[in-house]
């Protein structure tokens, strides 16, 4: 049975009950796929700094540097800069669920790493809907997209405008799949795209390596007060865990079986504001039970009829 390690950097706040979700749902998919995940979880950020004077200390720099992956609780930790200085990070990627679908938006945290982060995206793209997408900053970027295209046959490239591609990922995110674009518009599209407010985003971040692990945390706006209440919306956690499956141990099935179930919760009210409007106090426990829940109708084996289930 395949055997990989992460890395798991909660933080305070907020971060350990999220955490806590993250894990259950990768052990809980990693069971059900056939490979086991060992969990090794760390002091991290302020949390380390009160008890040992560091923020990052050596016994937690060597559990990330020896793992395949590393998932973070929360995207804003301060700490996360030191993290990423010591990895071969190469791209970012954002992976946005929304109402009816999803999309990954890619870019190089380099110019160096132009070329690494488009055939990354190509490789995406076939894995997903053999769809691709530029937002094109000027005619090199274009010319390097068709250039790379010739070793990913059966990947359709459409070339967006800034013009066009900035309305879409605002609005109209159901046009796009993996959208892949340069280093000069890379913080505006990630902001963008990131809009928590917008159709009931969920939103999870990765800083992809090119060797050694990447990066996955989830992005919430969950207010420090709510720390210890389980009442944290443990969506962005899960999708985190769904883009770490995919991107950081290549256990595709596994991240599309969790990502559906995501999806499908969240498509029959298994979320904190419609809880709210049923009048049901729904905890972080409860939302991610509805998730779990889910994970055997979703799974691409499942041997018997989805609707009979839901």
């Amino acid at each position: 049975m395949r055997t990989y390690t992460v890395a798991c950097l909660s933080g305070d706040g907020v971060g350990p009950e999220l955490m806590a979700e993250a894990t259950r749902a990768l052990h809980e998919v990693s069971r059900m796929h056939g490979f086991r995940v060992e969990d090794v979880h760390v002091p991290f950020g302020t949390e380390a700094l009160t008890r040992s004077g560091h923020p990052l200390p050596l016994s937690t720099r060597v559990a990330y540097l020896e793992a395949e992956a590393i998932l973070v609780a929360s995207a804003g930790e301060p700490a996360l800069g030191g993290v990423e200085a010591e990895l071969d990070l190469r791209a970012r990627a954002t992976q946005v669920a929304f109402a009816g679908g999803s999309l990954l938006l890619v870019t190089p945290l380099s110019p160096q790493d132009e070329e690494w982060t488009v055939r990354r995206a190509f490789a995406m793209a076939r894995e997903r809907r053999g769809r691709l997408q530029t937002i094109d900053q000027d005619g090199p970027w274009a010319e390097l997209v068709d250039a790379v295209a010739g070793d990913y046959d059966g990947v359709a490239v459409d070339h967006l405008s800034v013009a066009e591609g900035l309305p879409a990922l605002a609005f109209q995110p159901e046009r796009l799949d993996v959208v892949v674009a340069g280093t000069l518009f890379a913080d505006a599209l990630e902001e963008i795209v990131s809009l928590l407010d917008r159709e009931g985003r969920v939103v999870a971040r990765a800083r992809l390596a090119g060797s050694g692990p990447g990066l996955f945390a989830p992005v919430h706006s969950a207010p420090a007060e709510l720390a210890g209440q389980g009442m944290v919306d443990p969506a962005p956690a899960l999708l985190a865990v769904s883009l770490l499956l995919a991107e950081g141990l290549g256990e595709r099935a596994a991240a599309g079986t969790l990502a559906s179930a995501l999806a499908e919760a969240r498509r029959q009210g298994a979320r904190p504001l419609e809880a709210i409007k049923r009048g049901i106090a729904a905890t972080t426990r409860e939302l991610a039970d509805a998730v779990l829940g889910l994970l055997p109708v979703t799974h691409r084996n499942a041997e018997f009829v989805r609707e009979a289930l839901l």
